[in-house]
């Protein structure tokens, strides 16, 4: 087992202002007693994904995501993807958003299949920490569902020697609203309903703007109990960004990677606020489909002012991501989405993950693995089997310009 890699050449004040994450990804929240709070648990839930990303990196340095499939390896299985260009050898450390934690863990397995002398790691911790840890110079690339802010592109200037930071977007997806309430299996709300469910001035089911969305379903008298992530969050602020985008009346707080909102239970990850919402009748959170899915949680149809509400998929999510357009400058590529807009079958809360690389500066150590990794997963054999997975492949055109500017990479 080899030992630890240290990346981190972070100057003294990108210390001071982006200390390490105090949860890892997939810290369970106990429910507590009466007149108690949540509170963080160090009990990491069964199979967390995060936490045995937590214990290799700890235990070996970087620890892919493939480990598991090392037998397919040494029985000189075929490669799972032709035509990658696989770089030789490296070991390249990422962390961030939870969102495309489990595209991330395909792509891996995939990646480490073709190109055995490659390890690649990623620790979902969530947005926020992963951008924090990038800007400390600890890892090679960040994952985050929002783009960085001017302060951080300055700070980047620090780790990315001779140039910047830069968002290349790579797994889109819907946010979906997974709730859990008994006998109502066909919920429908809108921007102003959730903002006021969530800021909890909506506070019981059957109340009557939720009642004249939903003509006919017996809603039951009983509490709406809103769950947000506790975690600096991408998915946060993408849905926060919703919200006032789409009801700006009704959710006037900043949009943030922490949540504004008044009240609630919180829970970290995305698979804490899947883990809360299925845990108590009432509950509503915010997450990505992919966890709706494989928990079984019921989501919410949004209407958005078109003929019909529009529900959480890959293909209405991919049409919600298509009227984005490019609002970066030089190589970055950040997005801007129209919240607002009733296009027939075009899921309104949808997000981009975005991985967090510098243009020039980047470590010559990992460089060729790094390159070889992100032009793998923007191409048309990383993008394709997303929708399977419950995520929004990229529209060619811009995947086109994120394998582009992969290419320069220096």
């Amino acid at each position: 087992m080899s030992p630890p890699v240290t990346l981190d050449r972070r100057p003294s004040e990108i210390r001071s202002r982006y200390p390490g994450p105090r949860y890892p990804e997939g810290t369970t929240l106990r429910r507590p007693g009466p007149g108690r709070t949540y509170k963080g648990s160090t009990t990491l839930a069964a199979g967390s994904l995060a936490a045995v990303l937590s214990l290799a990196l700890a235990g070996c340095g970087l620890a892919g995501l493939g480990e598991e499939d090392g037998d397919d390896r040494a029985s000189g299985a075929p490669a799972a993807v032709a035509g990658i260009d696989c770089a030789k050898s490296g070991k390249v450390q990422g962390t961030g958003s939870s969102a495309q934690q489990n595209a991330m863990k395909y792509w891996i397995k995939e990646y480490e299949r073709a190109c055995p002398g490659v390890r690649i790691a990623y620790n979902p911790i969530g947005s926020g920490a992963g951008g924090a840890q990038f800007l400390r110079g600890a890892t090679a690339f960040g994952g985050s569902d929002s783009a960085l802010k001017a302060d951080e592109v300055t700070l980047s200037k620090e780790v990315c020697e001779g140039g910047r930071a830069i968002d290349l977007p790579m797994v889109g997806g819907p946010i979906a609203i997974g709730y859990d309430l008994p006998g109502v299996d066909d919920l429908v709300l809108d921007a102003p309903t959730l903002a006021k469910i969530f800021d909890q001035q909506i506070t019981t089911w059957d109340d009557k703007e939720i009642q004249r969305l939903n003509p006919g379903a017996e809603l039951p008298s009983l509490p709406i109990r809103p769950v947000h992530r506790s975690d600096d969050s991408g998915t946060t602020y993408n849905f926060q960004a919703y919200l006032a985008g789409a009801a700006p009346e009704d959710w006037q707080h900043p949009v943030g990677k922490a949540w504004q909102g008044r009240g609630g239970a919180s829970a970290s990850g995305s698979s804490g606020v899947a883990t809360e919402v299925t845990s108590g009748v009432g509950a509503i959170g915010y997450f990505e489909l992919s966890f709706a899915r494989a928990r079984h949680i019921k989501t919410v149809g949004i209407d958005t002012g078109a003929p019909a509400p529009v529900r959480p998929t890959p293909a209405t999510a991919s049409a919600g991501i298509a009227a984005a357009r490019v609002v970066g400058t030089g190589k970055d590529m950040t997005l801007k989405f129209r919240y607002a807009a009733s296009t027939p079958g075009a899921y309104p809360i949808v997000q981009v993950t975005y991985e967090i690389v510098c243009d020039k500066g980047n470590q010559k150590a990992t460089l060729p693995a790094l390159k070889s990794f992100l032009g793998y997963i923007a191409s048309e054999a990383g993008q394709e089997p997303l929708s399977r997975l419950h995520y929004a492949p990229l529209p060619e055109s811009v995947a086109g310009q994120v394998r582009d500017v992969v290419r320069t990479l220096s």
